[in-house]
Order: C-alpha cells, then structure tokens, then sequence
C-alpha cells in the first residue's frame, strides 16, 4: 500500500529499531508496558485461551479490560462472561488483585444463517457490548482462505478443509450482507438501527470492501459512535491508507493487531507504525486478535504490539491513546 514516508528492505528497519528500542527487563509470569492497557479484540473459545486464566493473568498484570470477542459458550456470551467475572473476583479477593474490567461481543454470522434483528437485541439485552459482523464464516473468508465444509454439508468429515472457493460458491456457502441490487439486506439494516439505538459497538469483521462501504453509510447517516474495523492488513480487510482515512473522518476506528504482526501474516511492524503515523491516532487503536494456540497470549500479544510500534516510532502519548483511551471509547467507559 501507499504511505507517506520513504520504505527501507525490512531487515534494515526491523535492526535499527530492534537496537534502538530499550523496555525495562521482563520478569515473567509478569509483563511490563501492560498496565491499563484495554483488549478489544480478544478470543477465548472453545480450543483457545482459557477466559478465566486470561483475565486472572490480565488482573496480576494491571491491564484495564479485555473484550471479549469470543469466548466458550458463543450462543450466551454475556451469560458465560458474567461466570467468569464471578470466579475471577472470588479469586482476586483471596489473592489480593484488583480484577481486570471484562465484556463480551456477539457474531452475527457464527451461525448457519444471519442472526436475526431479535436475535441481536436478546444479545445486547443480555449484556453484549459490541457486535461483530461474520468472520469465518463470511463468504470474503471463504473465498480467501477456504473453510470447512461441515460448515454447508453435515454430513462432510469436520477434519477437512477446502481451498479458496471461487466467489460464485463462497457466496452461496458463506454468510454475505449485501441483497442482488449491492445494498445492505433488510435484517443488516435493522441491526444497525439497533446498534444505533443502543449504543453498543460494531466491527466491520471480514466484509468486503463493497460492503464496508454499505456499512459505512450507516454508521455516518446513523451517528454511531463506537464504530470500528478489525485487522486492516488483514487478506480478508485489505484497506489502503486513503481508505482508512474516509473511514476515519466519518468517526471511524481502525483497529490494528498483533495478528498483523505475527508470523502467520508478517506484516512489517514498521509499514504498520508508517500508517498509523499518516493516520493521525485520534480514531487508531491497537489489540491483540490472540487466543489461537499458535499465539502469545493476549497480555503478551498487547505487550508485543505496543513494544513494535514504540520501536518504530509511536510515542508515550500515542500509545497511551491507541491502548487506552480510545479502546475505553469502543467498551464505553471514556
């Protein structure tokens, strides 16, 4: 993508910056340059990150709040938080630890079908605070990535996995918000009408560029505040900067992550620090899209992004606003 400052091979930044960048000594179990940090982008499903031990870890470690994404039992998330919450303050009590502030996220597409305007409303009543757009099982995704196909045929091996299906299958198999004539279904519309209505958060998730630009007139013409997009580095994302910054200046979040930067995408740390630089960080906030075993946790993937973008650039302030004060807009505490 474009951006406004010179590139060097990536080698070259990744050793001036890595001889550059001074944090003071790690002493694990505890992680510095965590403290107060808010995770908006957070998975504990079934197979990741257990939620109780990663909270427990984000409380010994002063973090100020985790958002859940995923987390076990999917069809109640804010049901399985609130038992969480309930183990992780009966053992900061008895272990003298201020607990970390945690919420939950709803899916709109985890399931077979959309899940309905009602549906949602139950969730946000229920005490979701964000609502995401469909992710794995997004029609984008499949088309990217493959899937599953246990997912569309029940009677496939739950083992198997396809290659990238061409579009004319991805969009038949794969959950996708736009009607024949390119607008935002009736059910997609009703459902930003009451993430308006409510207050709560949305994420774009895995939508294509089409869509994001559907979505998007929503969130300006609807006046919702606590609008974001996931990963936008991301194969399923792909935004350029000039994207972002329409976003952006409709009061959008861009949420970069550490996913980025892991070795299973490789975005290099410093074109993420050149763009956010271009951006401006009043509307950039960072996270950890960790859980998956392949991952540090998410306390650690927090330390890891903050330490990269300190290394190649951000300063104190910055940090301290893409970390906390904007990701407190997203859960509604700031």
């Amino acid at each position: 993508m474009t951006t406004e400052t010179t590139e060097i091979p990536r080698y070259l930044s990744s050793y001036q910056a890595r001889r550059a960048y001074r944090q003071p000594v790690q002493h694990p179990p505890y992680v510095n340059d965590v403290k107060g940090t808010i995770d908006i982008h957070c998975h504990a499903h079934g197979g990741q990150q257990d939620p109780l031990d990663l909270a427990k870890y984000a409380s010994q470690n002063g973090m100020g709040g985790i958002l859940y994404k995923t987390i076990v039992g999917r069809e109640r998330p804010a049901e399985s938080l609130r038992k969480v919450v309930a183990d992780l303050h009966a053992w900061c009590e008895e272990n003298g630890v201020e607990p970390v502030r945690a919420w939950a996220g709803f899916n709109i597409g985890a399931a077979d079908a959309l899940a309905t305007p009602d549906e949602v409303r139950f969730q946000i009543e229920d005490g979701v605070v964000a609502i995401w757009m469909p992710t794995a099982r997004h029609a984008n995704t499949i088309h990217k990535i493959g899937g599953p196909p246990i997912w569309w045929d029940k009677s496939a091996d739950p083992r198997d996995h396809t290659q990238p299906l061409p579009w004319e299958q991805a969009v038949k198999v794969g959950h996708y918000l736009l009607d024949d004539h390119g607008q935002l279904k009736p059910g997609v519309r009703e459902i930003f009408h009451i993430i308006a209505d409510t207050g709560v958060a949305v994420s774009f998730a895995h939508s294509t560029h089409a869509e994001v630009d559907a979505m998007a007139e929503q969130v300006d013409r609807l006046g919702i505040k606590r609008a974001f997009v996931d990963h936008p580095f991301s194969p399923f994302v792909g935004l350029s900067l000039e994207q972002m910054r329409q976003l952006a200046s409709i009061g959008m979040f861009i949420n970069f992550t550490y996913d980025e930067l892991s070795p299973l995408l490789g975005i290099d740390p410093a074109q993420m620090a050149r763009t956010i630089r271009a951006l401006g960080t009043d509307m950039v906030t960072l996270s950890s899209d960790a859980g998956e075993p392949l991952f540090p946790n998410s306390v650690e993937a927090m330390r890891l992004i903050r330490g990269h973008m300190r290394a190649f650039g951000l300063s104190d302030h910055e940090l301290e606003q893409t970390t906390i004060t904007n990701p407190g807009k997203i859960v509604g505490i700031a």
